[in-house]
């Protein structure tokens, strides 16, 4: 087997886990992202601008891959408050369609007590196809 590991130019290295993995049939497979910066820093400390980060950051590794946002076919995202997840639904919307456009892949949806990283206040991993 040979996999290709994806790593955006100009992130930090990853430590102890992939950014992406492509495989030979061209499924890629996204790590969690959360929402830090290419140099592993949080600029935010709000969920709206965390998640925005965590689609651009999956974005980010899908392009690097030769694919685009069309291509992603599942998320997953972990959510330490579901409250505010259900209160801030229109801005996540349109945050969403910024980052992704109208492109609505399979998603689920789970609540979790925490993340490794303390800052991060959810994560979101994908599954993208970028053969034909």
């Amino acid at each position: 087997m040979s996999h290709k590991m994806i790593q955006p130019a100009g992130w930090a290295p990853a430590k102890g886990y992939a950014n992406g993995v492509l495989t030979k049939d061209g499924t890629l497979y996204v790590g969690g992202q959360i929402g830090w910066t290419a140099e592993q820093r949080f600029e935010s400390h709000d969920f709206i601008g965390q998640m925005e980060q965590c689609l651009r950051n999956i974005l980010a590794v899908v392009e690097a891959a030769g694919g685009k946002a069309e291509h992603i076919t599942r998320l997953t995202w972990y959510v330490t408050d579901k409250a505010e997840y259900l209160a801030r639904q229109s801005e996540i919307g349109a945050v969403y369609r910024a980052v992704l456009g109208r492109h609505f892949p399979a998603m689920t949806m789970v609540v979790v007590a925490g993340l490794v990283e303390d800052d991060a206040l959810l994560e979101i991993e994908a599954t993208a196809v970028i053969s034909a």
